[in-house]
């Protein structure tokens, strides 16, 4: 009878709980799957390619340089009394710059020309008794010879007198007095160094890797604004200095500024010169930020192609080469594309793009 009582008892809770699992059952549903969230896109910076620049220009930092530099010096010795050359003055081709004392070579002239008509005089009278038969045809031979020899020395005299002043070979600046006035001077020893001025020249070092780039400096078109103008001044190539610095592979280029020279332009003073040149090149001068390197080492930049109305990544295979080690320059890219200017090594392949505007929002 006890065994009967707890078999319906657990029949009864057996019906209660599966009442209560159904009803539970029945009163809770799943909740719905989460939306799947829009990927947010990567806003970039881009760029328009430009076609090339069959121009390329370079500066660089030359200085105002003489045609020559002379140092003037008298060919005779003498006592020097004038020395009219101030420092940094401009000096008129054939003006006088400094002189000797000339009385020594005035009386040298004055007894040459005595000794030269005695010598004449003597040569009329050997003549006259010669035709007489009184004296010899070597004594006419030999008062000749006389004659000759003080010919010979009134000329020296006349250019030692002639070199006792010394007059300015060209237009020119005097750079430096060597001496001083009233002091004795030897041959040959330096009095005024002389700028020849007559052609402004402008003068810059070439690296040598710029010069095998070039290679005719005659074919460069060459400018620059000289000091007091505010116009470019045309500039010709005159001479390559054909051997390098001592501190590093540099040539030095010699060029003439054209026209008229107005202002004050002294030799050493810093311009700086532009070079142009026209070189016929497809490769397009990009900066180093647009170019990545993709996983098997090729080169690409990263154009933007619009797809369903949205901005996908586009890989442009480029070559790329650098002739002055600092720009890039590539190839199979054509002009007008648009691409990625920086950060092309963090796009994904399948990345959604967006430009870039700047942080300024326009509302109302």
């Amino acid at each position: 009878m006890m065994k009967q009582v707890i078999r319906i008892a657990g029949a009864a809770a057996a019906l209660v709980w599966l009442s209560l699992g159904a009803g539970f059952a029945q009163e809770v549903t799943p909740e719905p799957a989460p939306e799947a969230t829009p990927t947010a896109p990567v806003f970039v910076r881009t760029m328009i390619v430009e076609a090339p620049d069959a121009t390329h220009e370079r500066q660089f930092f030359g200085r105002i340089a003489a045609l020559e530099t002379a140092d003037l010096s008298f060919e005779v010795p003498g006592y020097l009394s004038v020395l009219n050359a101030p420092r940094g003055s401009f000096i008129e081709e054939g003006e006088q710059i400094a002189g000797l004392d000339l009385g020594a070579f005035e009386r040298t002239v004055e007894r040459a020309e005595l000794n030269l008509a005695q010598a004449e005089r003597d040569l009329e009278r050997f003549q006259t008794l010669a035709q007489r038969n009184v004296s010899s045809e070597v004594q006419v031979q030999d008062a000749e010879t006389a004659r000759d020899l003080a010919e010979v020395a009134l000329q020296d005299a006349r250019e030692a007198l002639a070199d006792a002043q010394i007059t300015a070979p060209f237009d020119g600046i005097v750079a430096d007095r060597l001496v001083a006035t009233f002091t004795n001077i030897s041959p040959g020893q330096p009095i005024v160094r002389l700028h020849n001025m007559s052609e402004t020249r402008v003068e810059f070092d070439l690296p040598e890797r710029i010069l095998a780039m070039i290679g005719d400096p005659s074919l460069v078109e060459f400018s620059t604004i000289l000091p007091g103008q505010t116009e470019p001044s045309v500039l010709t190539f005159r001479e390559i200095e054909a051997e390098t610095g001592s501190v590093g592979q540099s040539y030095t280029i010699s060029l003439a500024v054209e026209g008229q020279v107005s202002g004050l332009v002294l030799p050493g003073k810093t311009v700086t010169v532009t070079a142009r040149l026209s070189i016929q090149d497809d490769a397009i001068p990009l900066p180093a930020t647009a170019v990545i390197t993709r996983p098997n080492g090729d080169t690409a930049v990263i154009g933007l192609l619009e797809t369903d109305g949205a901005l996908r990544p586009e890989f442009i295979p480029v070559d790329v080469r650098s002739s002055t080690g600092v720009e890039l320059a590539v190839s199979g890219i054509e002009p007008g594309t648009e691409i990625i200017e920086l950060g092309g090594h963090l796009i994904a392949d399948d990345a959604l793009l967006a430009r870039y505007t700047g942080l300024i929002v326009e509302g109302n």
